[in-house]
């Protein structure tokens, strides 16, 4: 695949603590060494288009952008980014203001979501989850996306919802041993109410899971994830996501 191929596509991760991009071919290969950078704390909308900008200037051989976005998004506008501070981007149209920054068109959506089209196999029913500094979750039925549901800001005990159950800040607070029972009983949750065919477990904590888990339950990396910026440019209708263009700013 040439670099300057017109089917490049720039891809963007943006997590609770790190934001990570790559250039990726139409048929979601990589092209250029993945990049990291730390997320501004409680970022707003300008300090994270500023550090996306930072991030990839030096990539230039690509056409169209993907996002993934920690929160929940809908026709290219950020409701809600609890792990960024929702005060900041209640109804944030993101997507139209990336793609002004960067002068390309830009499609956007919930980052488990773009995790799980670069990870699932596309059999029966599927669960992404992602461990990082929230507690991301996708769910897939033979490939195709269903409804985002944020999971996360469920309860799980009287006084916690998932993010804070099992988020970053609990692991720091009540150790790997504590936390990896924690995780048991989130994944007996998930085989009790969605009788998965297949769960994918993904971020960065999930490297710290120390117990044996089921043969329908794969640990994958973000790396992994990430091509899935290609699958939203390959099949618009498929996963409902609309491209905001820098000129006409319409779909």
């Amino acid at each position: 695949m040439k670099a300057d191929s017109q089917d490049n596509i720039l891809a963007i991760d943006i997590g609770g603590s790190h934001i990570k991009a790559t250039i990726l071919s139409g048929e979601g290969e990589k092209i250029t060494e993945y990049k990291k950078t730390e997320t501004p704390p409680f970022g707003s909308p300008e300090h994270i288009l500023d550090t996306i900008q930072e991030l990839t200037k030096e990539f230039t051989s690509y056409d169209k952008i993907s996002v993934g976005f920690p929160g929940y998004v809908k026709n290219g506008v950020v409701l809600t980014a609890p792990n960024l501070g929702s005060e900041l981007w209640k109804d944030i149209p993101f997507a139209k203001q990336l793609a002004q920054k960067m002068n390309k068109p830009v499609r956007l959506l919930n980052d488990a979501d773009m995790q799980a089209l670069g990870i699932a196999n596309g059999n029966g029913f599927e669960i992404v989850v992602t461990l990082g500094t929230g507690f991301g979750t996708a769910l897939l039925m033979n490939g195709n996306l269903l409804p985002h549901l944020e999971l996360a800001h469920l309860p799980i005990t009287k006084e916690n919802d998932y993010d804070q159950y099992i988020g970053e800040k609990a692991l720091v607070s009540i150790g790997v041993e504590h936390w990896n029972r924690r995780i048991k009983k989130v994944i007996e949750i998930l085989e009790k109410v969605f009788h998965f065919d297949h769960l994918f477990i993904s971020g960065g904590n999930s490297r710290k899971i120390n117990f044996k888990l089921e043969n329908n339950i794969t640990l994958v990396s973000n790396k992994d994830g990430i091509a899935g910026g290609a699958k939203l440019w390959q099949n618009k209708d498929q996963y409902g996501i609309i491209s905001i263009d820098p000129i006409t700013l319409k779909e």
